[in-house]
């Protein structure tokens, strides 16, 4: 499941892992959790993300299948791990409006 930020991909795989039986693996949760990264960037926000150790964790799961992949892009990943892949959109005005409320709901967050 791709998409930017925004555009429903985690509530999408949620609806998706309560509708079946697979698996969720949200990249960016991973990323965190494992620190499969390679430190934090300032300039963008975000973790810059080592490739190599995103794909050696998924590695096992990823042969047994079942999953659904939650990330931004796919071309870190090996083809063979996907039978089908899914690119959300969303209008940009709600686009906007989303990340504007994850923006002041992180910051309230923050400060308090």
């Amino acid at each position: 499941m791709l998409g930017t930020p925004g555009t429903g991909k985690t509530t999408t795989c949620t609806a998706l892992t309560e509708a079946t039986q697979l698996r969720h693996i949200n990249v960016g949760d991973l990323v965190k959790e494992k620190n499969l990264h390679d430190g934090w960037d300032d300039d963008l926000d975000c973790y810059v993300i080592n490739e190599d150790l995103v794909c050696d964790e998924l590695e096992d799961q990823m042969e047994e299948g079942g999953n659904i992949v939650d990330y931004y892009g796919c071309d870190l990943f090996p083809e063979r791990w996907f039978d089908c892949v899914v690119v959300l959109q969303t209008d940009n005005t709600v686009l906007y409006d989303r990340l504007s409320r994850n923006v002041t709901m992180n910051q309230s967050f923050l400060t308090t």
